[in-house]
Parts: C-alpha cells; structure tokens; sequence
C-alpha cells in the first residue's frame, strides 16, 4: 500500500443520526464509529483535510430530511470540517457544493471514505472518486450498513453485504482497508 495520505482527504459519508432508526433493521459493525473517531483525531493530528457528507432527502418521509432530528450528524461527526457536502443523491460527488472541484483547487489526489452506507452512498462515491482518477481507500471497518431484503427473497445480512461491497471495489476502484492500517 503506497499511499500519499499528506494528500489524501477524508470523506466522512453519512453518518446521521437518522440511520439508527430501528425500523432500518439490523446493522453490522457496532465499531463504525470508534473507527470514524480514531481517523478523524488522526486526520486532524496531521493536518490532513476532513469533508463531512450529509444526505438531504427529499422523500417526504425521509429521516433524513433537512428539519428533522435525523437530519443531523452523530455526535462522532464532531468540530469543523474542512468542507460539508450536501447531497441528495448516492455519490457525494454528486453533492453541492462541488466535491471534486474543491478537491482539485487543493491539490488532493487522494480519499479515505468511511460512514453509511456500506453499499450504497459509500461504494458509490467511491466508484465515483476512482472514476474521477482519486488514489481511493476504502476503511471497510469505518462502514456500517444494513440486512436488506435479496432479489428473488431471503435476507442479505450485513455483513455478507459489506464483504461483496470490498470485493466489488478491491482493486478495481479501490484499496479495500481498515482503520489500524491508516492511524
């Protein structure tokens, strides 16, 4: 692993207060947020840049809509982030203000992504960030998502659903790692 994490940003994904609403089932990694804690004290440490993401939905119902309770980072999500991206849709590319903009104004070549969802908002941006030519990583234990009913029936649980997320990006859109191997 050759990484320049000196130029490297952490993307924090998600990470509201909306997605411990029950009613979203059973998650996996109870550890997502001690990871999420430890890089941003070592991002911070270093000097290294940290964007908050936040996804503003506009389903009516949403949790996450802006106004709700859910709305609002949790309390790991702490201080100032370098730049906060909203976002309605999966990829925090997609968001405004313009991610990949801000990114090349300062000279980043590089993400770290962890937050919710595994499988979605996360491997979507990564896919995007590998598109766009970022050195991406992905901190798998610094994800959390959901079981999710399978196509065709049965449940996909979680974890099957984080381990075909790694597999999907290792490689081809990112490096698949893990908290320890960055702080």
């Amino acid at each position: 692993m050759n990484h320049d994490l000196d130029r490297t940003a952490l993307l924090v994904i998600d990470l509201q207060a909306g997605l411990d609403d029950p009613q979203l089932g059973p998650r996996n990694n109870p550890d997502c947020e001690a990871n999420v804690a430890a890089l941003l004290g070592a991002w911070r440490a270093a000097g290294r840049p940290v964007v908050f993401v936040r996804h503003d939905s506009v389903e009516p119902d949403s949790p996450l809509r802006p106004g709700q309770p859910g709305n609002d980072f949790k309390p790991v999500v702490s201080g100032d982030p370098d730049l906060l991206v909203a976002k309605h849709t999966s990829s925090a590319f997609l968001g405004k203000p313009d991610l990949h903009g801000w990114l090349e104004e300062h000279g980043i070549t590089g993400v770290a992504i962890v937050g919710a969802q595994t499988n979605y908002c996360c491997e979507a941006t990564a896919r995007t960030a590998s598109d766009l030519g970022y050195d991406t990583l992905f901190v798998l234990d610094a994800t959390h998502t959901f079981d999710l009913p399978a196509h065709g029936g049965d449940t996909l649980s979680a974890d099957e659903l984080a381990r075909v997320t790694a597999s999907n990006l290792q490689n081809e859109f990112a490096d698949v790692v893990v908290t320890a191997d960055l702080v």
